[in-house]
């Protein structure tokens, strides 16, 4: 992240929100319907503020993707609704946190629905056709950690994967980082560099907790936390910022929570590039895997290193050999090579950030289209040596999160990122001394972090080499022994 980015605190506090004047008659009609929140007794994060808007007709909400409609056919009517848009500073795995909920009043003042979102979506807060009310005030639950919300604590399980619900508030805190959604990405964008997102997924780690399954926090959204909308709409981006660079101010270099990266995966325990060392790279503790990418002679992307398959005991180029063909050969411990999809596939179930290296030009569209078609924008990496297929990559979709390997360290890395429109660097240096990590030199991440570029470093297998790479406060190291870092 290049410098701070020099908000107000006083216009990003949270008193300088709740303290803007507003229609006490709105205020006090949004107040009378406000739900109740249940939480689980470990949550450590409570709504800070909830934006409201009152309709009296249907019309497009302003914060969620949906038409809100008093009377449509297949519900009770309503003469008006009011939408809650609920912000919290932190959901477990990222910075950025809104969600919502909808009461339905009709002509007697009766609520008579409920509705509230889950996870870009939102349902029926009835169960069994009926809501749980407190006088005027619906009750909702609050999933662990992530804030999306059910009418009754059991939902959760039932709609989540049991090991999902688990890693979620553990394993994965702050995997999200700086959260950009299509409502604020004019102005978050810009703020969701690498290293902001490593600050984030640092400070998130320190908060993980094992939900105890029972709802024992009550939070009533009262007068005190509720303005209009639009106030709360015009603050979030300052808040987001304020909260990166409080965070930039607090945490050491050698306190940053860098991603574990398994190197082929955990290639010293599993034939490399395999799915059996993807998934042992998820039990020794890894974020993310890099694997690395070429195209079989009939177009589909298979995930091998070398542009030959002699170390598989055969002969002939993977650019020259079918799918079936290469699928008859053993990767080792009878382990298969895998393709692009199940490599990606694998990682999603093992929640892996995949650190794809292009290993040849016929990989890049491909590859591009994967992460389309699978929504890993926010989530993938995308690394090569070749400068003008990182530069590919960013042509397909700037969105796609890219890094540029390099061998030597006369290149100066911020001009050669820039050139290609790079997000992270990754110098490969573990060969060229023995004791590589005094060539990132303070002066060298400096200049890299000012120039808001991330830091991804070469794959590491040395005790105290590794143990001075953590004290530079980088973004990631690679490893075949992902439990070593």
């Amino acid at each position: 992240m290049s410098g701070t980015t020099s908000q107000s605190p006083d216009t990003a506090s949270l008193e300088a929100l709740l303290t803007l004047p507003q229609d006490a008659g709105a205020q006090g009609l949004a107040a009378r319907y406000a739900p109740i929140i249940r939480f689980d007794q470990q949550e450590p994060f409570m709504p800070l503020a909830a934006g409201y808007t009152i309709f009296r007709d249907d019309a497009d909400s302003p914060s969620f993707p949906r038409r809100v409609e008093l009377y449509p056919p297949d519900r009770a009517g309503a003469v008006l609704a009011i939408e809650y848009a609920i912000w919290w500073d932190w959901d477990i795995g990222h910075l950025y946190e809104l969600e919502h909920i909808w009461v339905f009043v009709d002509g007697d003042g009766q609520v008579v629905r409920g509705e509230a979102s889950w996870h870009g979506g939102y349902h029926s807060m009835a169960l069994d056709g009926r809501l749980t009310l407190e006088d005027d005030h619906l009750v909702v639950y609050s999933e662990p950690g992530k804030h999306a919300f059910a009418p009754e604590p059991g939902w959760f399980l039932q709609r989540r994967p049991a090991r999902e619900v688990a890693e979620q508030t553990r394993r994965l805190a702050g995997v999200g980082g700086v959260w950009v959604t299509p409502l604020f990405e004019a102005e978050l964008t810009r703020l969701r560099t690498p290293y902001a997102n490593t600050l984030v997924r640092t400070f998130l780690q320190r908060q993980v907790f094992e939900p105890a399954r029972q709802s024992g926090q009550a939070f009533p959204i009262t007068s005190q936390v509720l303005v209009p909308w639009p106030a709360l709409a015009d603050w979030i981006p300052r808040r987001v910022a304020c909260r990166i660079d409080r965070l930039a101010a607090t945490v050491p270099p050698e306190d940053l929570h860098f991603l574990r990266i398994a190197h082929r995966g955990a290639s010293a325990h599993a034939p490399e590039n395999t799915l059996a060392a993807f998934r042992r790279a998820a039990e020794l503790g890894a974020n993310a895997v890099e694997l690395d990418v070429r195209v079989s002679a009939d177009g589909v992307p298979v995930v091998i290193h070398d542009p030959v398959v002699s170390r598989l005991g055969a002969s002939g180029a993977v650019s020259e050999l079918s799918l079936d063909q290469l699928k008859t050969l053993d990767a080792g411990n009878g382990e298969t090579i895998p393709t692009l999809e199940e490599a990606i596939g694998c990682c999603m179930e093992e929640r892996l950030i995949p650190y794809i290296e292009l290993e040849a030009g016929a990989a890049i569209q491909p590859v591009v289209e994967a992460i389309q078609r699978y929504e890993l924008h926010h989530w993938a990496i995308v690394g090569s040596f070749r400068a003008d297929w990182v530069a590919a990559v960013k042509f397909f979709d700037s969105t796609i999160a890219t890094s540029i390997l390099f061998d030597a360290p006369s290149v100066d890395p911020v001009k050669l990122a820039q050139a290609v429109g790079a997000d992270y660097v990754h110098p490969c240096w573990e060969s060229l001394v023995p004791e590589p990590h005094r060539l990132l030199t303070p002066e060298w991440i400096a200049r890299v972090r000012q120039a808001g570029l991330g830091i991804l470093l070469w794959h590491e297998e040395r005790p105290t080499e590794i143990a001075q790479l953590r004290r530079l406060g980088v973004d990631g190291i690679c490893s075949d022994a992902p439990e070593l870092l």
